[in-house]
């Protein structure tokens, strides 16, 4: 299992249909599901820039996997976004639902960020709701990052401000020397 990292903006989506066209690997994006299932309060929620609960999300994400062979390679896209996630994840993990985990974290600037989230104009793009994501990706998503280091899984930090091929290029080096 490969999971993308990063801040909303960062590429993550770009990079994942890309490395799973490449690969040929199934690309599971977190964000797509939950704007295509979720619908009511909880779907006006996330289009104000709040997370969904970890238990909603979990559920989801749970089935979705249960479509994915665990012998098959395939790219994470959006999740875990909380510690909760990442606990209930690194448990499916050591159950051995899946062989490994190995992440890939793209680091953006904030400015950045926020002009490509505003040029790409979906309907949960406003400046509230970017603010929002900022702020739960400080205090929630980047300790992540820590913990995955504390397991001891592999991170490979990239530069999200790079064009995407460049990005796509760096990625499929370090894959390339990664043994499974």
């Amino acid at each position: 299992m490969i999971i993308l990292m990063g801040v909303a903006g960062a590429g993550k989506s770009t990079q994942g249909r890309l490395l799973a066209d490449q690969k040929g690997y199934a690309w599971i994006s977190t964000g797509e599901i939950l704007r295509v299932l979720i619908t009511g309060t909880r779907r006006q929620k996330m289009l104000q820039g709040k997370l969904l609960s970890d238990e909603e999300t979990i559920n989801v994400i749970d089935k979705v996997l249960d479509l994915i062979d665990p012998n098959d390679e395939f790219v994470l896209d959006g999740f875990p976004r909380s510690m909760q996630q990442l606990h209930w994840l690194l448990k499916q993990t050591d159950q051995e639902r899946f062989d490994r985990i190995l992440v890939i974290y793209l680091r953006a600037p904030e400015a950045l960020v926020h002009d490509r989230l505003i040029q790409r104009g979906r309907t949960d793009d406003t400046d509230q709701a970017i603010g929002e994501r900022f702020k739960e990706y400080h205090e929630v998503t980047l300790p992540i990052l820590d913990e995955f280091r504390q397991h001891n899984i592999k991170i490979y930090e990239f530069d999200a401000s790079q064009d995407a091929e460049t990005i796509h290029s760096e990625i499929m080096h370090h894959l390339n020397g990664s043994s499974k």
